[in-house]
């Protein structure tokens, strides 16, 4: 049997270390989906008045909520706290935050007939709170292993679909310019080809929002039997694919409405979890990163001058 990196999903609350309290919300989001409809009744109380919720005993909140003392901490844990006196803590802790203006106002969704402008100031607000949420969110240790078994890699091959595949394809894209052997696919046929030539010391990476699209769990679960070293970047913690990763980032579980669909939600936390692997690749790779990243640079310099055109439109020949 290979070797893994992290414990599995029901193991997360008492190895991981615990969550701070800015982690709260990113949390409920993403694990939200996999949690049983009363789990969810206590999550979203919290998330929703940690204020309210820190004041409360654990038979208080189960009352609030119409659970049970015991679906109480359970929820708790597989918040990631080792109890209800642990998270009522970081609740507090939120709540302080929020009330000395350090954590960002919930925006209202999108209008059909909302302006241009509101769109602009909806969707920075947003794209910021996603960006803090998966920050917070993160797990400092398994992105370090992530990091070193990228360094290291034979190979690195990379899986996505949709927008996920163009976030593969830019994750790709940096890592071949620092002079490692990354490729992104995102015909499916390509991807299980590809995954059954893998072997240890390559490293197979799954991108997917839902966690649970076959055209990326499928490659990865090859790549993951054939011992490769298998990294998961999802925003669902119980999903299929967490099941075949030796290593597990999670990205932000960011709203979704009608005018801003999981595409665009997922890509921004999907973005930051990239750039933060390729720096860290680069950090442990920099004697031979740079002179390549340098050479990159170099070549591509001529393509990026070209000469302001002094023409100019004939405006009576329309």
């Amino acid at each position: 049997m290979k070797e893994t990196f992290s414990s599995g999903p029901g193991d997360a609350a008492t190895t991981a270390p615990v969550p701070a309290p800015a982690a709260l919300r990113a949390r409920v989001r993403s694990l939200g989906p996999s949690m049983t409809r009363s789990m969810q009744a206590v999550a979203e109380a919290v998330a929703a008045d940690p204020a309210g919720c820190a004041a409360l005993t654990v038979s208080d909140l189960a009352a609030r909520t119409g659970t049970s003392e015991a679906t109480v901490v359970r929820t708790a844990r597989l918040l990631g706290y080792p109890g209800y006196r642990d998270l009522r803590l970081a609740l507090a802790a939120l709540a302080a935050q929020q009330e000395s203006g350090a954590a960002p106002a919930v925006t209202v969704d999108i209008a059909v007939d909302d302006s241009l402008a509101d769109v602009v100031a909806k969707l920075a607000q947003e794209e910021a709170q996603t960006l803090a949420d998966t920050a917070a969110g993160l797990d400092v240790a398994a992105l370090g292993s992530a990091v070193a078994a990228l360094a290291a890699a034979r190979r690195i091959e990379i899986y996505g679909v949709g927008a996920s595949g163009l976030v593969a394809q830019d994750l790709a894209q940096k890592l071949s310019r620092i002079g490692l052997i990354a490729h992104a696919h995102n015909d499916p046929h390509l991807a299980v080809t590809n995954a059954v030539l893998l072997r240890p010391g390559d490293v197979a990476v799954a991108i997917t929002h839902s966690g649970g699209t076959g055209d990326v769990v499928e490659p990865l679960r090859i790549a993951f039997e054939r011992g490769a070293t298998t990294l998961a970047l999802t925003a669902r913690a119980g999903s299929p694919v967490v099941h075949y990763a030796d290593l597990v980032l999670a990205t932000s579980a960011a709203r979704e409405t009608q005018l801003r669909p999981a595409a665009m939600s997922s890509r921004t936390s999907q973005l930051l979890v990239v750039d933060c692997l390729f720096v860290g690749v680069a950090q442990q790779t920099y004697e031979t990163a740079a002179p390549a990243l340098a050479a990159s640079y170099e070549a591509l310099a001529p393509r990026h001058h070209t000469p302001v055109p002094t023409a100019q439109r004939n405006s009576t020949a329309r």
